[in-house]
């Protein structure tokens, strides 16, 4: 049975109609057919028990896995085989814990710039710059070795890495579990400053496990249990600027 979020939307950056997955090897369903639809300027938050299917959710979201069922699509249009490279570059997934290459900080930012997916455009020093310096990091960051940084600064260069390409979606799948207090905070700053740039062409999905945090985080609030996406009663109201409960 589905479970609808949102009716259909025309004006939607990522809208899902019947997503599913199941375990390929037990056949068991992880997502049951699911709507969902994710709008410009919003802030979503979700949350549920561990193994719910939060991050088969996301996933999914970000065709990172294929769906068993259902279709995903992106402005209003079925995102086909051969638009799933653009589609990830604009709706972004950012793991818990990041994969960084050997180098420095640096080499890590400039290398999506390699694929033939982001041929045409380049790296711009300002804009990670300016993400940086939301960080709390000065230009002298870009010289660390990348084997050498802390969980909560390889996390940084992953999302810096992320934000430069100027998605228009982020799917944040617990970014900051692995972090202390303020590793965790100095990541939500610098997505609360992304965001705000361009607050009405932006959107988050960002999975949680602390509810201090999913208040700063999100003003609309999903749960999951056991496969089944639900609207959470209410809404959280918060300053969406800065992050802190009103």
């Amino acid at each position: 049975m589905k479970n609808p979020q949102n009716d259909s939307n025309r004006d939607a950056l990522v809208e899902a109609r019947g997503l599913m997955r199941r375990d390929a090897q037990r056949g068991q369903i992880l997502l049951h057919p699911t709507d969902f639809a994710l709008e410009a300027g919003q802030r979503v938050v979700l949350t549920g028990p561990s193994g719910s299917g939060k991050s088969v959710f996301l996933r999914a979201l970000a065709l990172l896995d294929p769906p068993d069922g259902g279709e995903l699509l992106w402005h209003g249009k079925t995102v086909g085989r051969t638009q799933i490279p653009s589609y990830r570059r604009h709706v972004a997934y950012l793991r818990q814990r990041p994969a960084l290459i050997d180098g420095s900080v640096e080499d890590n930012l400039r290398y999506p710039w390699s694929l033939a997916v982001y041929r045409g455009s380049a790296f711009d020093a300002a804009r990670v710059t300016s993400l940086l310096n939301a960080a709390g990091r000065d230009r002298d960051f870009l010289t660390r070795d990348a084997a050498e940084l802390s969980g909560g600064e390889a996390q940084i260069v992953a999302l810096v890495r992320v934000l430069q390409l100027d998605p228009e979606a982020l799917l944040l799948d617990e970014p900051t579990a692995s972090l202390d207090p303020e590793s965790a905070r100095t990541v939500e700053t610098l997505i609360a400053h992304w965001f705000e740039r361009e607050r009405a062409a932006r959107a988050t999905v960002w999975v949680s496990h602390d509810p201090a945090q999913a208040q700063r985080v999100g003003e609309r609030h999903l749960t999951m249990r056991a496969g089944v996406l639900s609207e959470a009663a209410g809404a959280f109201i918060d300053n969406p600027a800065t992050g802190a409960p009103q």
